[in-house]
């Protein structure tokens, strides 16, 4: 058994201006370079780790530095864990998303739905995840961290809660972390949050 830690990135340039981010590689913003290293300071001051791995996406990496620093870490890059492509949606902002009738606005009917140019489902998103769960039990270390992003988590949860194609409508706070106890794939596994956004707000407990 392994204890994972899931992590959504800081604020980014594109959560400040409400923009649908996507694989668009938008940094962090300001705040959200100082709420990464309050977290990494909070989290190395409570929990261990012995491995750190991310999203090749710029606003992830920039999350996992830090707290990778504060553990003596490298960061390890894993694209399986990378955001969901939201493809001719991507970088648009949520008020132009609102004029757009091919957009499904549903948040509880995006399994299937596939945007168009190239973009993924939840049900793909899903799929990338399997062999992802599967070589996790095999994983060098027993504290994990990974670094990823609020679609992505969204599907991690119901994957290891399993419930799909029923996926959690509400998405993670930037910062917030997720905690498992993992054992392999097609276990039901008890997730709980123990960090709920900005680092000033953490529950120290891992």
């Amino acid at each position: 058994m392994k204890t994972i830690y899931f992590i959504r990135h800081a604020q980014s340039e594109a959560n400040l201006k409400d923009i649908l981010a996507s694989r668009q590689d938008f940094p962090l913003t300001e705040k959200g370079l100082a709420d990464a290293q309050a977290i990494a300071a909070e989290f190395a001051a409570i929990g261990k780790l012995d491995r750190i791995v991310c999203s090749p996406l710029t606003r992830a990496q920039q999350t996992a530095q830090p707290i990778a620093e504060a553990f003596g870490l490298e960061v390890e890059t894993d694209e399986r864990i990378t955001e969901q492509e939201l493809g001719v949606f991507a970088g648009m902002t949520y008020a132009e998303l609102d004029e757009r009738p091919d957009y499904m606005h549903d948040r509880t009917r995006r399994w299937t739905w596939v945007p168009e140019g190239g973009g993924e489902s939840y049900e793909m998103i899903a799929r990338r995840l399997e062999p992802f769960f599967a070589d996790l039990a095999d994983f060098e270390g027993g504290h994990i961290l990974f670094v990823t992003h609020a679609v992505t988590m969204r599907m991690i949860k119901a994957t290891l809660e399993q419930t799909l194609p029923e996926y959690p409508r509400e998405i993670a706070k930037n910062g917030e972390i997720w905690k498992t106890q993992f054992t392999r794939l097609g276990e039901t596994h008890t997730v709980e949050s123990i960090f709920l956004g900005d680092a000033k707000n953490a529950v120290s407990r891992a």
